[in-house]
Formats: C-alpha cells, structure tokens, sequence
C-alpha cells in the first residue's frame, strides 16, 4: 500500500513566497509510483490540503483530512516540510509532528530550534573550534549604541533577522549613519537582530544527509554574484553565478565537507541540510546551517546531488523510508 506523504509548505513569514517554490520543486522530486503525494498549507489562518477534487480542510487533532466525495479520513504518514521559517523551521511542527508520532523530512524539535536562531547556534558551534564572524545580539527591549556597535564591529557589517532566512531584511552596512535604519529593517521581519562583522571571502556551501549506516556528503557549490553580496534577487531572481562543484583545492572540498558533517552531529541534525561557510585567507567561517534548504528545480541541494551523480528521487525516498526504519 502507497504511504500517503504530505508536502507540507506555507509558514508565517515572507519566505513563504520561498516555500511556494519548493513545494513545486520536491513535488516533482518525489516518487509518485511510490507514493501518493498531497499538498498541505500552512498558515496561521487555516490548514489545508489541495487535491485533485478540491481543497479541504486539514484536521490538526490527527494531522488528517476528509474528502466528502469518500466520506472516510485519510491521515498522512509523513511530512516532508518545506517552510522555511516558523513554524517549519524553528521546531514548532517538529514538535507537533512528534506528539502525534508522525515522522517528517528534517531536523528534530532541537536542532531546528538551535540552527534557527543564527546568534545561539554559531556561537554553540564557536565551542567546538568551528570558526565564526563577531556578532552581537539586539532583541526590542536591548540598549544599545550604533556608535558602540560600530566600534565592536568595525564597517562594513551585516545586519540580519536573528531568526529569519532567504536575506529577507538582510543590510550591508558600510557606515554608521545607515545602521540605524538597517537594525530597524530586521526587526520588521522578526523579534531579535543579529550583527555580524564583515568577512571578506569565497562564499560555498554544502549539503549533507545521513541515514541509518550511511552517510552522504555533497560536492561543494560557489556562489558568485555582483551584488553586494548573497541576497534575495541573487538567490531567488537569477543575479548569482552557482558553480559545482566549487573552484577550491581538493584539500579545502575535504575540509569543508568534513565540517559539515561535524557540524551535523554536533547539531543533531537529521534529514538533509545545507551548511553555508566563506573562506577568507584559506580559513572556513560558518555563516549559517540550513535544516530546511532550498528545494526549486535550481536550487543547491539539487544541484549538488546531480553534481555527485545521484538521483534525487532515490535520495529523498531513502530519507522517507529511513524514518520508517530508524530502529
């Protein structure tokens, strides 16, 4: 019997915009021989699932739903979650899926609420001797001096939504006078701020899953772009040069990649996910971890997975098939 797999996508951000993108990429992805292959929204205003007699309501008791020309429920057997942000990327549906003993596609509660929160997690993996740029935390009720901000950081800077992703509010700021304006931009996307000193650098990522006795590491992808730096026209409207695998020495690809996966462990991670690193003067800095990267026909994860040879439809069908046999 086909297992009923539910693309969960939507979330109470602007990169929903994102998740609409991904939810179109993994719907192509997955093995529809295999499986039967709904698409489930999530907002804060209602859950639903489109199907091909229309679209319904999605019971979250038992994360189910009823087709009234069937008249019976059919409940999901696993989510692959693709929104980026809250609630899919923070946690929060890990949890709910959890209680409800529902496996899904990504991190665990944990993990997905430490790799969210961009100061929390980069300075937890500074414990490890994991190299990562100088920061300070704001939240709203944070004093603070621009001036003092400055001088702790030097310019230029990157300001960014703690909690935020896809460089939604994202500022290169290159002197004082404009820092104001970009600490507020950022608090208009989530609640806490996250500055970070500039680190001047070869931008790469790399994805990474492992399964039950196995463990698959990516090649490496540069990203190149005329913009100041990585931000959203670059990564969603085509202003990006993406090269796999990445223009670096066999020894930097090894070095990276092993980062990668110590970084998936030290994290608890699970499922696939993408960590971004730049390299200044031959050294790796992390600049963040990905628990729910990117899925678009374009994107880097499946980019890489062709680069490494494999098919992504078998890659994400060993991902749901793991989570049924993790014992």
């Amino acid at each position: 019997m086909k297992r009923n797999i539910a693309i969960v996508w939507g979330g109470y951000s602007s990169e929903m915009i994102v998740s609409a993108k991904s939810r179109e990429g993994v719907y192509s992805f997955l093995d529809k021989e295999k499986y039967n292959i709904y698409k489930v929204k999530i907002v804060k205003e209602e859950w639903t699932v489109e199907t091909e007699s229309g679209t319904y309501p999605v019971n979250k008791n038992d994360f189910s739903f009823t087709d009234p020309r069937q008249g019976e429920g059919l409940k999901f057997d696993f989510a692959f979650i693709i929104i980026h942000g809250t609630p899919g990327e923070d946690g929060r549906l890990q949890g709910y899926f959890d209680m409800l003993g529902i496996p899904y596609s990504t991190c665990g509660m944990m993990a997905s609420s430490l790799t969210m929160n961009k100061f929390v997690c980069n300075n937890f993996l500074k414990n490890f001797s994991i190299n990562v740029a100088d920061s300070l935390y704001l939240n709203k009720d944070s004093k603070y001096s621009v001036e003092d901000i400055a001088d702790k950081l030097g310019s230029p800077m990157f300001v960014k939504p703690n909690t935020g992703g896809s460089s939604f509010a994202t500022t290169k700021v290159k002197s004082v006078d404009k820092l104001q304006e970009a600490i507020d931009a950022a608090f208009g996307e989530t609640s806490d701020v996250i500055i970070e000193s500039f680190i001047s650098g070869k931008e790469i990522t790399c994805g990474c899953y492992k399964i039950k006795n196995k463990e698959v590491v990516f090649p490496l992808t540069e990203v190149v772009t005329p913009n100041e730096f990585f931000d959203y026209k670059a990564k969603y409207e085509g202003q990006v040069e993406e090269i796999t695998p990445a223009r670096v020495s066999e020894d930097m690809t090894k070095q990276i990649q092993r980062l990668t996966c110590k970084i998936y462990d030290l994290v608890g991670a699970k499922g696939i996910i993408r960590v971004d690193f730049i390299i200044s003067d031959n050294v790796p800095y992390l600049l963040e971890v990905n628990t729910v990267p990117g899925m678009t026909q374009t994107s880097f994860i499946p980019q890489q997975i062709a680069a490494a040879g494999l098919n992504i439809t078998d890659v994400f069908t060993e991902i749901i098939e793991n989570e049924f046999n993790v014992n």
